[in-house]
């Protein structure tokens, strides 16, 4: 067999996409974990303006005799925040060093910082890490809980609050603004556009029921925070998630990241789920206890590693 290729490229064509999605569902079938983020398989679909310019994302292709072998996501570097790597290796052509190649070339496009998620910190995404000399920047909790129990305790609305559903999109302007403000820290979160929703809403698992709002009694429009659940059909059972849980920040205090959590959890269960996942960071103290306090506990770990990458062939 050849030595890989490895190609950038700012726009991916259908058949080259397609390609990539049946990989990235190999990886998935085979490790038991998603190997990229819902934002990395989003931009697959993107149109080309979208993806083009110096700070939209970049694919980087390996192929092994003409087919893909392998593939890398690329956020670049923006403000404060680091550039952000993903990576998978089709199962069938692992042990060949194309992880550990990717992952390399990917650091290095992304600059001083840049850092590689491994998603489920897997034994083979430690070897490639300690290959390079990687050392853990971030770590992201994924915690569960059942929904046939322990049961929930009841939902009850402070006065002066009220609990409702996504509307349509007259309520996006303020999705995005709470969302950008409650979410300024974070690399992936913070900075949504009116085209990250959009993109959200087409997908086929979105539901408006599933997106519960808060709002002042006294201010209908003005949204304090969300709970934004989702559905993950391709799972067996499907499984729930607390997708979003988005509070203003000048809204904090008044206990409605419990009950926006709550009134989605129930909603799940309504819906027959018998599961439900969340992600949190793992230094991120006041929502670890809050959702521990709602029975959840970990389940997995995401790793983002980083390190000053060696010129090839060190």
């Amino acid at each position: 067999m050849s030595e890989p290729t490895l190609r950038w490229t700012a726009r991916v064509d259908g058949p080259t996409a397609e390609a990539i999605r049946a990989l990235l569902e190999r990886a998935r079938a085979a490790d038991g974990v998603a190997p990229v983020s819902e934002q990395a398989v989003l931009s697959l679909a993107a149109e080309p303006d979208d993806t083009a310019g110096p700070d939209g994302p970049r694919h980087l292709i390996a192929e092994l005799d003409g087919v893909i072998a392998g593939y890398a996501h690329l956020v670049p570097a923006h403000g404060e925040h680091p550039a952000m790597v993903e990576a998978v290796v089709d199962p069938g052509l692992r042990g060949r060093g194309l992880g550990a190649a990717l992952v390399r070339a990917a650091l290095a496009e992304g600059g001083p910082g840049a850092r590689v998620w491994a998603h489920g910190d897997l034994p083979a995404a430690k070897a490639v890490a300690a290959g390079l000399g990687l050392r853990v920047a971030r770590e992201l909790w994924q915690m569960r809980r059942g929904l046939t129990g322990p049961e929930l305790p009841a939902i009850e609305v402070p006065e002066g609050l009220v609990l409702r559903t996504y509307t349509g999109q007259e309520d996006d302007a303020e999705l995005l603004r709470v969302n950008n403000a409650a979410f300024d820290w974070h690399p992936e979160q913070g900075g949504w556009t009116e085209r990250d929703l959009a993109a959200r809403r087409a997908e086929p698992w979105f539901d408006p029921a599933g997106l519960f709002i808060a709002t002042d009694s006294t201010d209908p429009v003005r949204i304090l925070g969300f709970h934004w659940t989702k559905v993950h059909t391709e799972t067996d059972p499907p499984m729930g998630e607390v997708y979003v849980v988005g509070i203003d920040p000048s809204a904090q205090g008044r206990g409605l990241g419990r009950l926006l959590t709550l009134a989605g959890l129930r909603y799940l269960r309504e819906r027959g789920l018998e599961t439900v996942l969340l992600y949190t960071e793992a230094d991120n103290t006041a929502a670890v206890n809050t959702y521990t306090k709602l029975g959840f506990t970990p389940f997995h770990v995401d790793i983002a590693y980083s390190a000053d990458v060696p010129p090839a062939g060190d």
